[in-house]
């Protein structure tokens, strides 16, 4: 499981000329779900993101977590991070999750970054996004977890 992680001012997305997810000061999260991911992969994933020391303490180094400073955290779908980009001009998107267990497995996260954080906001699998943001820093980080490993 992927995540492209960045440090917001603020991040928004849209969906046919309507916002359905936003937040203030905190994470952009884009997720790329792979064939081999399942539950335990999102839930690693997710207590990394939540844990991840990307904010700044008093003396200007990254050390202070998203719980730390309790930011919001907007989750967005984003399959083409699974792309396999080895050979040739054209992604192959082979390794991705079908939309099945993609929605279920983003469903997931979903809920237990509601159950474990405030405030979540969401994009929409499947739809067609403007995603719009201010990145801090930049600060823009690439999180993954693979099956069995300790996140």
């Amino acid at each position: 499981m992927i995540a492209l992680i960045q440090r917001v001012s603020c991040a928004s997305v849209q969906v046919e000329g309507g916002t359905v997810g936003a937040i203030a000061s905190g994470l952009l999260a884009l997720i790329g779900i792979v064939q081999s991911d399942d539950r335990p992969q999102a839930d690693r994933l997710l207590q990394r993101m939540l844990d991840y020391r990307i904010f700044p303490d008093a003396e200007g180094r990254m050390n202070r977590s998203l719980r730390q400073i309790g930011g919001g955290l907007l989750l967005v779908p984003q399959f083409t991070l699974a792309a396999d980009t080895d050979r040739g001009h054209r992604p192959s998107f082979t390794p991705a999750a079908g939309p099945g267990q993609a929605t279920a497995l983003f469903d997931y996260l979903i809920g237990q970054a509601r159950a474990l954080h405030t405030p979540v906001a969401t994009g929409r699998f499947g739809a067609h996004m403007q995603v719009s943001l201010i990145n801090d820093g930049p600060v823009t980080f690439w999180l993954e977890v693979a099956p069995g490993s300790d996140a």
